[in-house]
């Protein structure tokens, strides 16, 4: 008997062993929030098959398991108001969920066996695959300029590199990857070294090790250790435009960065960044000097980490967490007429910035506000459960006490400094989306002025002013612009 207790204890702790880091947060909501997270993402597209893990994904969440049909398990799902979301990103892909503690057994059975028994039926690789080209010929080259650039800003950058395609793929290779190329991802990328799962709510005492218990079935496999070359230089002012038939233009600029969360200069960025252009606020100075005083566009915003689908949403979504990142500001569409001054006068008030840094009143405003902007980013259990999973990823404490603590001890001189050694502006990638780009094309190149016209007076001091940034020279140089046909662009 004895023997027997100490063989089940044995074979117990072995399929514990299986399971990847475990995050819990107990509480009495009767909501019961999961969140699994695998290391594993678009970097790992083999070459010539680049949207293989969002496929994947896709295959998981939003097709059928072995037993049921997608159509049964949608049916199974609506009396529970239930969904499963899926987002994959270069270095992770999550699966993140909702459930109330009525229904978690009906509901978690389905969802373990959409995890671990997907159905790999050949009518839902057609499906998700039509879905995802129709997204980037449909949704983002013909309807979403603003994402089109970013996203193109982005595959500039990293071109030749594992994150130099967007994450969905290419259209070509969406066609070409099998349902055999599908399983193979699975099989190498599905395991428990890559896997971490979160659980927040008043769920039973059990469940967190009935999960650990279950996806051990996955296996230990290989953790996904992304070796990244750093981006290819940018040798000065570079110019990237997408001609395509619309009636304003678009641009993002940006360049890499080799700072992330953890790193000693990551919050000193974060406030530097923040007071250029916060993601949707009106209290940023880009935001101040295109739109509120001159009435350009409807916002302007600077990022220091990955933050795509901007336009549907004010907080970013966690586990996009990168080993690389990029410095980025996103100019929203400007009339043809005012595009050369728009962008113009962004990179004035980025040289600004980069010259004089903060004052020590627009420090301590932006470190006032990013100390309960904080606050913000952790609303909900699924986002809170989100940062957990980033935090281990970046080996740093929870995010809200890593800022907090960081801000209380941070000076001007810390920001400014690493401005200087971080966020020198000669050297970018500037992509532009619009119509008849050669003619501003030959404007930039050309340095010809480009002064404002206004439909209403403007104060003196911001008439001086545009007569500065009207003249103010680009630089950008010759032989780096291409113009490229919107129809080639991820294709």
């Amino acid at each position: 008997m004895k023997f027997c207790w100490i063989l089940f204890m044995a074979l117990s702790a072995a399929a514990q062993s299986f399971a990847g880091p475990l995050i819990t947060q107990p509480g009495k909501s009767p909501l019961i929030t999961i969140r699994l997270v695998f290391r594993a993402g678009a970097a790992s597209d083999p070459k010539g098959k680049e949207g293989l893990a969002a496929l994947t994904a896709a295959m998981i969440a939003e097709a059928g398991s072995r037993r049921l049909t997608y159509q049964q398990i949608l049916d199974a799902l609506f009396p529970m108001a239930g969904n499963i979301d899926d987002q994959v990103d270069k270095e992770m892909t999550t699966f993140s969920t909702q459930t109330h503690i009525d229904n978690l057994d009906k509901f978690y059975a389905i969802f373990r066996e959409m995890l671990l028994e997907p159905g790999w039926r050949e009518d839902d690789l057609r499906r998700l695959k039509d879905n995802a080209i129709n997204f980037l010929q449909v949704s983002l080259r013909g309807n979403n300029d603003e994402e089109l650039g970013k996203e193109v800003l982005y595959n500039e950058i990293y071109a030749g590199h594992p994150y130099g395609h967007y994450d969905i793929g290419r259209v070509a290779a969406i066609r070409a990857i099998t349902m055999d190329d599908l399983k193979q991802f699975y099989r190498a990328h599905y395991n428990t070294s890559n896997l971490t799962i979160a659980i927040a709510g008043g769920y039973p005492k059990d469940f967190p090790s009935r999960m650990q218990q279950d996806f051990s079935k996955l296996g230990k496999g290989s953790p996904d250790n992304l070796s990244l070359p750093a981006p290819k230089p940018i040798h000065g002012r570079e110019l990237v435009m997408v001609e395509k038939q619309t009636r304003s233009v678009a641009i993002s600029l940006g360049f890499p960065i080799a700072v992330r969360r953890g790193d000693a200069d990551f919050v000193p960025l974060l406030v530097a960044q923040t007071w250029l252009g916060q993601h949707r606020s009106s209290g940023g100075r880009l935001y101040d000097r295109l739109r509120e005083k001159r009435g350009l566009n409807y916002g302007d915003y600077a990022y220091i980490e990955y933050f795509p689908r901007g336009m549907y949403q004010f907080e970013p979504d966690p586990n996009l967490a990168r080993k690389q990142q990029i410095f980025q500001v996103w100019i929203r569409p400007v009339k043809p007429e005012t595009a050369h001054f728009a962008l113009r006068l962004a990179i004035y008030e980025l040289e600004r910035l980069y010259k004089q840094g903060l004052s020590e009143e627009d420090f301590e405003q932006t470190r006032t506000f990013l100390s309960k902007y904080v606050n913000l980013l952790t609303k909900t259990k699924r986002a809170e459960l989100g940062y957990a999973i980033d935090s281990q990823y970046y080996g740093i404490p929870d995010y809200n006490s890593y800022l907090k603590t960081a801000l209380s001890k941070l000076t001007r001189d810390d920001v400014n400094r690493a401005i200087r050694k971080h966020l020198p502006m000669e050297n970018m990638k500037i992509v532009v989306i619009a119509e008849n780009c050669d003619k501003l094309r030959d404007a930039i190149l050309s340095e010809t002025p480009s002064p404002m016209k206004y439909n209403s007076p403007k104060p003196k001091a911001i008439l001086d002013e545009d007569k500065i940034v009207e003249k103010l020279p680009l630089h950008v140089r010759k032989d780096s612009v291409k113009i490229l046909p919107v129809n080639t662009i991820f294709e």
